[in-house]
């Protein structure tokens, strides 16, 4: 409810925003522009840009191989996404790569990450060549971190005065390049924060993965146009990077495969910035006062978006003529969002479950309300954020590793038990003999997790509906309700026009799914039956 009421909330500011606007643009300036640094340092000093030439040529070469070896082995894939209850595919095409059991949640669609060669984890590439691309991407991150940490020391943030980090130093060293700070930046009068309302500067740089971005605007048919500005084409819309950390940076590595006729267009006489260049472009969100930037980004470049400018600028990246790698380095925000995380959510639910020594009968050990809410919350969480959000994406993830395959078959086999659970909740919920308030309180909860796993299987997985009017068993009148038929596919999400698009071996799967003929399964996939009774059983207890 909250996203949504979010999207609905930005949908509104831009529509006045384009409204105030009607046939005018806002201002932008590039390099070119007298006042585009004085502009920089007053209303965007907490984006820290620096130039190729600034990152050691060992890792330069190591990162840029390593996207290429990426894109040979057709690691790079566009995402299925969905705004506003619409699935669209992404122009950009993508792929996570970063600390093992991370996952990256954007527009209602959860990445997993190819996990980077990590002590104490056994993952097995498809090549040797994935392992070193991924390997160049752990010395980047280390790289960036570090720039990370310098860059807001510069800053004269309150909590940064009394940062000491020996590892800096030491890490730095590898590199082979100084501590000194290359240039200044003036402090931005927004930089005035309470030293202990936030987490530490190196938690804020701790990034944990890293969101590689691809795309060739010459292979598009269509790239959208800025629409405040007059920009031009536009690779990624503007907008806040989701999921992160609270004032954590970002960092990103851009890598356009210019040659001598991509360079650009300097010899033109060009109004705005260069149609040729990629661009990254910053504004202050919602408003039309401060003139924007479009800064140009070439080979190796790189720039660190710092502190709070994620959440009060928007950002969008200006298509050039070539194509381009991007790494964006993020702390992204884990909390529910990790293996380790899931798993301790499903042990908590499977501690309710019991089996008999004798019989090996399974039954459940508290009927009460709030174990039974826990539980059924956890069950949604397994289906619909991990379970069905993996197998969406098809079998893309295998290009460059199995790794996610043990853990998702272990959290399916977990989810499995909660089925079962759900079923005996179902039960003795049914049962005359228990008292008619407690009764109705544990059905009142029961329903609201099944209603809640029904409307998310018919987003999944739809299928064409009819109306029943009929009673129940027991002669009791049902109200008209919608109920499936036996016609599967098509499905929402799984079978959308978007998907139909997506090569073979990307486009979603609908799973779990499973038939009424399905022995093993004790509930139907279609809980439309199950939760009018508990309906009508609600109206009897009362």
């Amino acid at each position: 409810m909250k996203r949504r009421a979010g999207e609905r909330e930005k949908e509104l500011k831009k529509k006045k925003l384009l409204e105030q606007l009607g046939e005018n643009r806002l201002p932008y300036m590039t390099p070119a522009d007298a006042d585009f640094h004085h502009l920089w340092k007053t209303k965007y000093s907490k984006l820290i840009f620096r130039k190729s030439d600034a990152v050691p040529e060992e890792l330069h070469q190591m990162v840029q191989e390593g996207f290429l070896t990426l894109r040979e082995h057709n690691c790079f894939f566009q995402d299925l996404v969905r705004i506003k209850e619409k699935d669209f595919i992404t122009p950009v095409s993508r792929i996570l790569i970063g600390k093992p059991g991370c996952t990256y949640k954007y527009l209602n669609t959860r990445l997993f990450t190819v996990p980077w060669p990590t002590e104490g984890y056994d993952i097995k590439y498809c090549s040797p060549q994935i392992h070193d691309a991924c390997k160049a991407l752990i010395r980047l991150n280390e790289y960036l971190h570090i720039e990370a940490i310098k860059a807001l020391q510069g800053q004269n943030l309150p909590e940064t005065k009394e940062i000491k980090d020996s590892t800096v130093t030491d890490r730095e060293q590898n590199f082979g390049v100084s501590l000194q700070e290359k240039g200044s930046v003036s402090k931005d009068q927004s930089s005035s924060v309470p030293e202990d309302d936030y987490g530490s500067l190196k938690q804020r740089t701790s990034f944990n993965l890293t969101l590689l971005n691809y795309m060739d605007p010459l292979q598009m048919l269509y790239l959208k146009q800025e629409p405040y500005f007059g920009m031009g084409n536009m690779a990624v819309s503007w907008h806040h990077d989701e999921n992160l950390v609270e004032r954590s940076t970002v960092a990103v590595y851009s890598y356009s495969c210019e040659g001598p006729a991509m360079e650009g267009s300097n010899d033109q006489k060009l109004k705005g910035r260069d149609p040729a260049v990629w661009h990254v472009g910053l504004k202050v969100a919602w408003d039309i006062e401060t003139p924007g930037l479009a800064i140009p980004l070439h080979q190796g470049d790189f720039y660190l978006m710092l502190d709070d400018l994620n959440m009060t600028h928007q950002h969008c990246v200006l298509a050039g003529f070539p194509p381009r790698f991007s790494s964006t380095h993020r702390v992204a925000d884990c909390s529910r969002g990790t293996l380790d995380y899931i798993f301790g959510q499903c042990e908590l639910a499977l501690q309710n479950l019991q089996t008999d020594p004798d019989s090996r009968a399974l039954s459940l050990k508290s009927l009460e309300t709030a174990v039974i809410k826990q539980v059924e919350e956890i069950h949604n969480e397994v289906e619909f954020e991990w379970l069905r959000q993996f197998w969406f994406q098809g079998k893309r993830y295998l290009k460059c590793t199995d790794w996610w395959l043990n853990p998702m078959a272990k959290l399916e086999e977990f989810w499995r038990k909660m089925e079962i659970m759900t079923s005996l909740v179902l039960s003795e919920v049914r049962k005359k003999e228990r008292i008619g308030e407690q009764r109705n309180e544990a059905i009142s909860c029961f329903l609201i997790a099944l209603t809640e796993r029904q409307k998310l299987r018919q987003v999944w997985a739809a299928r064409k509906r009819s109306v029943d009017l009929s009673g129940d068993a027991e002669g009791r009148e049902r109200r008209p309700r919608l109920s499936f038929t036996s016609a599967w596919p098509p499905s929402e999400r799984c079978q959308s026009q978007a998907a139909e698009n997506l090569p073979e071996d990307q486009k979603p799967e609908c799973h779990p799914f499973w038939t009424d003929e399905d022995c093993n399964m004790p509930l139907p996939y279609d809980l439309e039956d199950i939760i009018a009774d508990l309906q009508n059983l609600v109206q009897w207890v009362e």
